[in-house]
């Protein structure tokens, strides 16, 4: 028979988390039917709550995590310097964990509540996967998903997220680059089992192409690992193959910037050669030449709403909540018409 957790028990009650949780501590904002109901099915349960958990916001530590999934990323620099700021202003404190692959991430970010008595816990970056859910399912400090992509099927019930919609940002993008008369488009993407969005990206890459009739062939693709260098050395392996492409996607700008690096130093020019285009929006972009035309995802609103979902979350303010921010296309000199 399997333990019986806080989220058992919610469900069962048919209320949120964060009720199960005020009613354990008493809260007095909680309905006295509801706070009866809730404690009928725990005795009915046989729940006996988590000590290391129930202790979290009674711990010294005061602290929220924010697991880092993938080396060190200017992007998630951003929106952690924003997570800082707005959650010490809430008079908690960060600590940060950086966590380099995919495979057993929930697994660690679990212990890693445990072992820091963290209050709640922000995820930034990678994915999360069906197969996944049982220890998202163990943990009794609310979870933020941030710029992670979650598989269809996991229960929303189980955590909160703040993302964008991958899709549409895509859409915007690639429109803007086949508006300009591209056919031949390649992609410098990461590994499917990587620690970001990309696989996604990809997937919808694809989707575009065949809607336009275009044919996406195996030979268009490189994979990065979302670091200048890999993009760099990924256009130099497009540019050897000669398939006279004319545009070329990266899933990240940094790869985009190390894309154009390798096209100028080939002898080649962009975007009178090849068109570039990138993606998030980052200040390098800006001041590169030439300028990066790419998406930009709006970091200060994933820090302030990732703030202030855990912060309410942890102070029993809030249910989970799932939010998609909005993206803008930024058109810049790296890709033009043909």
């Amino acid at each position: 028979m399997k333990n019986v957790n806080i989220k058992d028990v919610a469900k069962k009650a048919g209320v949120a988390v964060s009720t199960v949780s005020r009613v354990l501590n008493d809260h007095s904002d909680v309905k006295k039917e509801t706070k009866e109901h809730v404690l009928n099915v725990i005795k009915e349960l046989n729940y006996i709550p988590n000590n290391s958990a129930r202790n979290l916001k009674r711990s010294s530590s005061n602290s929220i995590g924010v697991f880092v999934l993938g080396e060190y990323n200017p992007f998630f620099g951003e929106i952690v310097e924003y997570l800082e700021s707005e959650i010490s202003l809430r008079g908690y404190s960060v600590m940060i964990h950086f966590h380099h692959n995919n495979r057993n991430d929930l697994e660690t970010a679990s212990q890693f509540i445990l072992e820091k008595k963290l209050l709640g816990l922000i995820y930034l970056g990678g994915s999360v996967s069906k197969d996944k859910e049982g220890y998202l399912a163990q943990m009794e400090a609310p979870v933020v998903f941030t710029s992670t992509v979650v598989e269809e099927g996991v229960n929303p019930e189980l955590f909160s997220s703040v993302r964008i919609s991958e899709e549409g940002a895509v859409r915007n993008i690639l429109n803007h680059v086949l508006s300009l008369g591209h056919k031949r488009i390649g992609i410098i993407t990461a590994e499917t089992e990587g620690l970001c969005a990309s696989p996604e990206r990809f997937s919808v890459y694809k989707k575009i192409l065949q809607e336009n009739n275009l044919v996406f062939k195996n030979e268009y693709l490189e994979c990065g690992d979302y670091s200048i260098k890999s993009g760099y050395d990924s256009m130099k392996k497009l540019l050897g193959k000669q398939l006279g492409l004319t545009a070329v996607f990266a899933v990240n700008d940094l790869m985009a910037i190390g894309a154009i690096k390798a096209i100028t130093d080939s002898g080649l020019c962009v975007p009178d050669d090849i068109s570039v285009v990138g993606f998030d929006g980052l200040d390098y972009g800006q001041y590169y030449s030439p300028g990066l035309t790419t998406i930009k995802q709006p970091i200060s609103n994933f820090g302030k709403n990732t703030a202030q979902i855990i912060c309410d979350l942890i102070d029993g303010k809030s249910e989970q909540s799932h939010i998609v921010l909005d993206t803008e296309l930024i058109v810049r000199e790296s890709c033009k018409g043909i």
